[in-house]
């Protein structure tokens, strides 16, 4: 038995199509479904349930890929090991972030990354939305809030934090400060866009999860342009801490109701598929975690 039709095998139901899976390995199609239908054959057992719009496996086939994708894995990963400690990493890697990722990572840290790696090349993708990493041929992703969805991989979280509530002092001094999670339906709150333009805040207190419908006359679909907007005084924002610590410190924000927050302004990496990560990628994100982390600390 071949061991190289195993691995195709492996990429294709990963993938869930045979061009899929032949365009991640570079090879043409029909060579890769010619050499899964060998592997049958050789097997004497149907792996696969093919039809013209998708493929699925079969009870066999499900019990064959569990058994064998580690083990694919754990060679791969150990073959680019050998060939990653013999080269310097190099190559254009494509990185998705959210809208406002360089007012967290500054760009004079890409040039320093880029000073070290002169082989290397960075193409952004900054958007709030997800990128769809295998049909936008994106490397990784950086993440907020929940990390994990179909056909990508945690790498890792970089930092787990809460969403806090801060004002501004202007407003707070024009408006009042509230005592009681009650009173924000009585205050300008900054929300995030949505059709209906009403919102429920869900925080956690002392006595639990607590809930308030809350309404304000400025909503965005940015964090950046919501903090933007309670240092101009326009109302009270949901915002992660470590976003809002400078202008806290610079006295721009008050954190409010410091008893509440709201888990989910976790920050995290994530990869396209299940196998090796190359070395370039895994250069750039491990440049970023370390500053990302030096930062947090200062």
């Amino acid at each position: 038995m071949d061991l190289n039709d195993i691995r195709l095998f492996v990429q294709v139901a990963r993938a869930g199509s045979f061009a899929a899976a032949a365009r991640r390995l570079g090879m043409p199609a029909n060579t890769v479904s010619r050499r899964v239908g060998e592997l049958e054959a050789q097997l004497r057992t149907r792996l696969l349930y093919r039809s013209t719009r998708k493929l699925s496996l079969t009870g066999a086939g499900q019990a064959f890929f569990e058994r064998c994708a580690p083990a694919v894995d754990g060679v791969l990963a150990a073959s680019q090991e050998l060939v990653d400690h013999r080269r310097a990493p190099q190559g254009r890697v494509r990185i998705a972030a959210p809208a406002g990722f360089f007012d967290l990572f500054p760009l004079d840290w890409i040039a320093e990354f880029l000073r070290e790696h002169p082989r290397m090349r960075l193409e952004f993708v900054l958007d709030d939305a997800r990128s769809d990493l295998i049909a936008e041929g994106i490397d990784a992703a950086f993440r907020a809030g929940s990390a994990v969805d179909a056909g990508v991989t945690l790498w890792r979280t970089l930092w787990s934090e809460s969403f806090r509530l801060y004002a501004s002092p202007a407003y707070l001094a024009a408006r009042g400060i509230p005592a009681r999670l009650s009173d924000l339906g009585r205050h300008d709150c900054l929300t995030v866009s949505s059709p209906t333009g009403q919102a429920v805040w869900v925080l956690q207190g002392r006595r639990g999860r607590e809930q308030v419908a809350v309404a304000g006359r400025f909503a965005a679909n940015n964090v950046q342009v919501l903090r933007q907007a309670a240092l101009a005084g326009l109302g009270i924002a949901q915002l992660p801490s470590t976003l809002a610590r400078a202008d806290v410190a610079a006295g721009g924000l008050l954190e409010v109701l410091a008893e509440y927050r709201r888990d989910g302004a976790d920050l995290h990496v994530v990869v396209a598929g299940r196998g090796p990560v190359p070395l370039a990628v895994r250069a750039f994100i491990e440049f970023a975690e370390r500053r990302l982390r030096e930062r947090r600390a200062d």
